[in-house]
């Protein structure tokens, strides 16, 4: 059964009558033109660049122009196309809707192809307001929807008013939170009742010295000198000035890169609300990001070279809804672009509020920077300094009540955090010259992105029982976690039980009411103390 508010529902499906609060909508008329105003631009150079070349050669020839110059012929042309352009936008508009039920998001879009995308709203992992420089223009964002599924089935409304756009992920997260239907706000978007985004508290902001002074520390400037020297090598060898000309696409390439860091880390700022971690940041296209509580399945903390001249850190999540299609967008998977070491602590704190551990600054301190085994690290065996002599102090795990810790790089350090109930599966890998030296690398799977947490140059016969305890701690956190509907959750995890080392359920965080952000156990604020 078709409902008056849902014209386009598939033939020969039934669909549930419309209850209040859930009709189909639709997306700003405005849409389709900021969607496509490229091929608009495409169209009206190609076609204006034929016109005036025509004009050009037409003031070489004498005579009046008649009837039916190229010029007239070219101007009705481009009308016409015009004309089909708006047609194909106003259907483009119209035959995209949404809606949002107790349960799911759905959305409706096409005009030949249909296609009807439907999203739990139990399995949201990130909700991201998007707005590009035109769309920001016209005061438009776009909202877009993760899911547990890498990314392939993100639902997207491009492109709704920004307030509006902003009601609706108030109303998605309350949703999802699984908030009583006391503590839930009606409505929708744009209705009286509507709810508003839980009040946030804000954790730091960065300021545009410290962006710009991390862009010219990054990588780029590294292989920016390594690619000049080279070249400067081999011109002084040949005593070919030619080569020189290769220092332009080097240069091109590591401008892209500077822009990219630039742009994605401007105006970068952090908060905390009921409905988890928000962060804002943007130089021309602004985005504003909310991650769920539970919804981060691995962190990892990096310092790059020239970072260590003024100790600087960056922090990197996997994200299940932002999967590959992310790696293209490092901004998405930045949690802190650059930061001190106590503001990097500091945003561990929100995104591992619980970390299992009485001293988990002094356990966090040792993983970044720290090398041997001071905070109970098992670390590489001497025989590892044969393929590893730089790193095989540092490269080594931890384990705390609810995550498992992963460090390595002398030079570029690096140490990655994963959740016990978020570890996919494992691997044990060893090579022949490993095997020769007794020592093996586990390979920790996670969710695609850019953390890949992995043990190196470890003791064989260590690795293989961390493996064995690793897979039933796992197993018993994934039973325990609660992560889903945080309004309404217990605690995943707690100290660890005596003698068992797994961890205990703790007490019950404070449901939040509306308006305001859920209190953590008490145990998890005496953990972090300041940082949290």
């Amino acid at each position: 059964m078709t409902t008056p508010e849902d014209p386009g529902a598939p033939d020969g499906q039934e669909q549930p009558p419309a209850g209040p609060g859930t009709e189909w909508k639709r997306v700003h008329p405005v849409s389709p033109l900021v969607r496509g105003w490229i091929a608009l631009a495409a169209i009206a150079y190609f076609v204006g660049r034929d016109q005036v070349e025509g004009l050009f050669l037409r003031e070489e020839s004498s005579g009046p122009l008649p009837p039916g110059t190229p010029l007239l012929w070219g101007v009705l042309a481009l009308i016409a196309v015009l004309v089909v352009i708006s047609v194909v936008f106003f259907l483009s508009w119209w035959f995209t809707r949404y809606q949002v039920t107790a349960e799911h998001v759905r959305v409706r879009s096409g005009v030949l192809f249909r296609q009807h995308r439907q999203a739990r709203l139990d399995r949201v992992q990130a909700i991201d307001i998007n707005q590009p420089l035109l769309a920001r223009l016209f005061g438009l964002a776009e909202l877009r929807f993760e899911v547990a599924d890498a990314g392939e089935s993100a639902v997207r409304l491009a492109f709704l008013r920004l307030d509006d756009a902003r009601s609706l992920r108030a109303t998605i997260l309350d949703r999802a939170s699984g908030a009583e239907p006391s503590a839930a706000a009606p409505g929708e978007p744009g209705e009286p009742g509507a709810p508003s985004e839980a009040p946030e508290q804000p954790v730091l902001a960065l300021t545009p010295g410290r962006v710009i002074g991390a862009t010219l520390l990054s990588g780029n400037t590294v292989f920016l000198l390594i690619a000049a020297a080279a070249i400067a090598g081999i011109t002084a060898v040949t005593g070919e000035g030619i080569s020189l000309a290769a220092l332009i696409p080097v240069g091109l390439g590591v401008a892209g890169g500077y822009w990219s860091t630039l742009s994605g880390a401007w105006n970068f700022r952090a908060a905390i609300s009921r409905d988890g971690v928000r962060i804002r940041s943007g130089l021309l296209d602004t985005r504003t990001q909310t991650v769920p509580p539970g919804r981060i399945q691995a962190v990892a903390v990096t310092q790059p070279l020239l970072w260590r001249l003024t100790g600087w850190y960056r922090i990197s999540v996997n994200v299940a809804g932002y999967g590959v299609a992310a790696g293209n967008d490092a901004a998405r998977t930045r949690l802190l672009p650059v930061g001190t070491l106590d503001e990097t602590l500091r945003i561990l704190a929100l995104v591992l509020p619980n970390p299992g551990t009485a001293d988990p600054v002094g356990l966090f301190t040792a993983g970044i920077q720290g090398s041997g085994e001071d905070h109970g690290f098992t670390v590489s065996p001497r025989r590892a300094r044969w393929v590893a002599p730089l790193q095989w102090r540092r490269s080594g795990y931890a384990l705390t009540g609810t995550a498992l810790l992963s460090r390595r790089g002398r030079l570029w350090r690096s140490l990655a955090v994963v959740p016990h109930e978020r570890i996919q599966s494992m691997a044990l890998e060893q090579g022949p010259l490993a095997r020769k030296l007794r020592i093996a690398d586990l390979r920790l799977h996670s969710t695609p992105g850019p953390v890949s947490p992995r043990i190196r140059q470890l003791e064989d016969s260590v690795l293989l029982e961390l493996f064995s305890e690793q897979s039933v701690r796992a197993a018993d956190a994934r039973r325990r976690d609660r992560t889903e509907r945080w309004l309404h959750r217990e605690t995943a995890t707690g100290p660890a039980v005596p003698g068992t080392g797994l961890p205990k359920p703790a007490a019950p965080a404070e449901a939040a009411q509306p308006g305001e952000a859920a209190q953590p156990a008490p145990q998890m604020e005496e953990n972090w103390n300041e940082h949290r």
